[in-house]
């Protein structure tokens, strides 16, 4: 069995893969900090609530956003796993090209998941991944990365509404009937879900528009993506899996025959 990790700002998200098959997730917050005995303990034993071992465990890769909780977490696999994990990084075998100056500035998780979309789905193609950032990346036919935007995401933006104000509550994100709030709630609820609606919609015209790709392919991802796929006609796919396949890939890419 595969254990791919993908270490969010958020949450670190596990997958285990049978083959192709995904058998388990499960999750811990990345914002607490941990040691690599509370990581190796938690990780064990999240495994075997799901019914698995470590002795079933014959691979571990990992693809990171958050840099200071590697050194822990990598330790943590080859003390409790007595293996050192992949790491999806430079010099990695990915199958797409990084067509940017700076490839080094790419977050690993972007990369995971335009490897998965181009794989999975074909190119062209505008992958959005609705986590603590919305990031929309753009692949081609022919399997280049040539750029993307960067966003905040819906949660980061309603904690910026409630901690940056003094009378705005914390509340639920969902999308409310309709755009006109008639209370504090629903006022926030229309202003960060229609809004990041309405980003997205123009965000794929004017993709598609400036790079004359009117066959563009647009898939999603991410936690709240789900809600955003949900209520526009811009997006084709939602793959809530989507990061978790690309770790699967990307590893086996780099298994040698």
């Amino acid at each position: 069995m595969l254990l791919v990790v993908d270490v969010g700002n958020t949450n670190i998200t596990f997958g285990v893969y049978h083959g192709e098959e995904l058998l388990h997730t499960f999750r811990l917050m990345s914002k607490l900090s941990r040691t690599s005995d509370e990581y190796g303990f938690s990780i064990t034993n999240l495994l075997e609530k799901q019914g698995a071992v470590v002795e079933d465990i014959k691979g571990v890769i990992i693809a990171s956003v958050v840099p200071d909780l590697m050194h822990s977490l990598i330790n943590a696999f080859i003390r409790y796993f007595d293996m050192t994990p992949l790491t999806v990084g430079p010099g990695i075998k990915t199958g797409i090209r990084l067509m940017v100056p700076n490839p080094k500035e790419l977050g690993a998780d972007r990369i995971v998941d335009a490897v998965a979309a181009y794989e999975k789905y074909g190119g062209p193609v505008l992958v959005m991944d609705f986590g603590t950032a919305t990031t929309y990346d753009l692949v081609t036919g022919d399997g280049a990365f040539i750029g993307g935007i960067t966003a905040p995401g819906l949660r980061l933006s309603a904690q910026a509404l409630w901690e940056g104000t003094a009378k705005l509550p914390e509340i639920e994100i969902k999308r409310p009937d309709k755009i006109l709030g008639h209370d504090t709630t629903s006022s926030m609820q229309s202003g960060l879900v229609y809004g990041q609606i309405g980003q997205t919609e123009y965000i794929v015209d004017r993709v598609k528009a400036e790079t004359g790709l009117k066959d563009l392919k647009v898939v999603a991802t991410g936690g709240l993506g789900r809600i955003i796929a949900d209520n526009t006609d811009k997006i084709d796919i939602y793959d809530s899996t989507l990061t978790l396949d690309g770790l699967r890939r990307i590893y086996n890419r780099n298994q040698k025959n």
